[in-house]
């Protein structure tokens, strides 16, 4: 499937059970010893380096209608929202939730927590879908990073349900829609390089949330009046294709912060493919010390196609490769 024009690729049958008495032990098992397959599926011949993957595992949250695993071009991230959006439409097509019009609940379990997502169902067919995210926040508002060859640079990371460091692109000259990609990479990265050594970032409730994911970079809107364009720089230089997600409840989360929208206000996002995410905050709590909302996020996925991939013996290069 793809969401906005940001692949998923849906593991369906073949990967071995996964063990471990909770989402994260399960993430870190695959990390530890079933890297080689992710390699497999995200990785040339059979994927690229901006590949994005989801393994359905076995929930152990008691609300849960399914449990995911999600993976790209360097590990296992804890949150995605475009993922989020496909696996609700496929759960509801696969009967795994049965479908109800108007609209269908999906319960899905991410390694970050229980992510509710409404799939709109129309004459027995899903349709576009909205999620609550869990508790998002902003870490750090206007904290000041330096920069390889740029120099002092002031950024926001928000939290998610991954942590993302908010840069206008005009800070390094560049627009979002109009500046070549790889500048816009470069950028990114290097601001991602440089908040990883110089910002302490935790999660209030478990470790392993606590790092940053990747950067965003903006076009300095809100996305009040027209869609904000930006782009996310995430795992290893991994580019989305979409507005991405998390990244929308990230964003929505310090604008709550600085006062630039209130509960009910909808903004749009678009990402580099011109697809277009909402996002809305819905709800004010709390996650540990920090003031939190919930924040309903909209997009629609579709299919691209199904594929079955096997090792032929011999092959020197089944182990999957990169040429970054």
């Amino acid at each position: 499937m793809h969401t906005g024009g940001e692949p998923v690729r849906i593991v369906t049958a073949g990967y071995p059970e996964i063990p471990g008495a909770t989402i994260l032990d399960k993430r870190r098992y695959a990390r530890e010893h079933l890297d080689h397959l992710r390699r497999f599926l995200m990785l040339e011949p059979r994927g690229h380096d901006d590949m994005y993957g989801v393994i359905p595992v076995t929930p152990d949250h008691p609300a849960a209608d399914l449990a995911v695993l999600f993976c790209h071009n360097e590990g296992y991230s804890t949150m995605c929202g475009h993922a989020t959006i496909a696996m609700a439409r496929w759960a509801v097509d696969e009967g795994l939730v049965e479908a109800r019009e108007p609209r269908t609940t999906v319960r899905l379990q991410c390694p970050c927590g229980l992510v509710v997502a409404h799939v709109e169902v129309l004459d027995g067919r899903p349709g576009s879908v909205r999620f609550e995210s869990v508790g998002a926040f902003a870490a750090l508002l206007d904290a000041t990073v330096d920069v390889e060859d740029v120099g002092a640079v002031q950024v926001d990371v928000g939290y998610g349900g991954a942590f993302y460091a908010l840069v206008p692109a005009a800070r390094f000259g560049l627009e979002v829609r109009n500046s070549p990609v790889r500048s816009l990479v470069d950028a990114a990265w290097a601001v991602t390089c440089a908040a990883k050594t110089q910002l302490e970032l935790s999660h209030p409730e478990h470790p392993e949330l606590g790092y940053l994911y990747g950067t965003i970079l903006t076009d300095g809107t809100t996305g009040a009046d027209r869609p904000s364009a930006n782009v996310c720089v995430f795992a290893d230089r991994q580019v989305d294709r979409s507005p991405t997600g998390s990244g929308v409840t990230a964003r929505m989360a310090v604008q709550k912060a600085k006062g630039h929208v209130v509960l009910g206000e909808e903004r749009r996002f678009s990402g580099l493919a011109g697809s277009v995410f909402s996002g809305c905050v819905v709800e004010d709590t709390r996650v540990g010390e920090h003031d939190a909302v919930t924040v309903l996020v909209g997009g629609r996925a579709h299919y691209t196609g199904a594929a079955s991939f096997r090792v032929e013996e011999g092959d020197p290069l089944a182990g999957g490769f990169s040429l970054r």
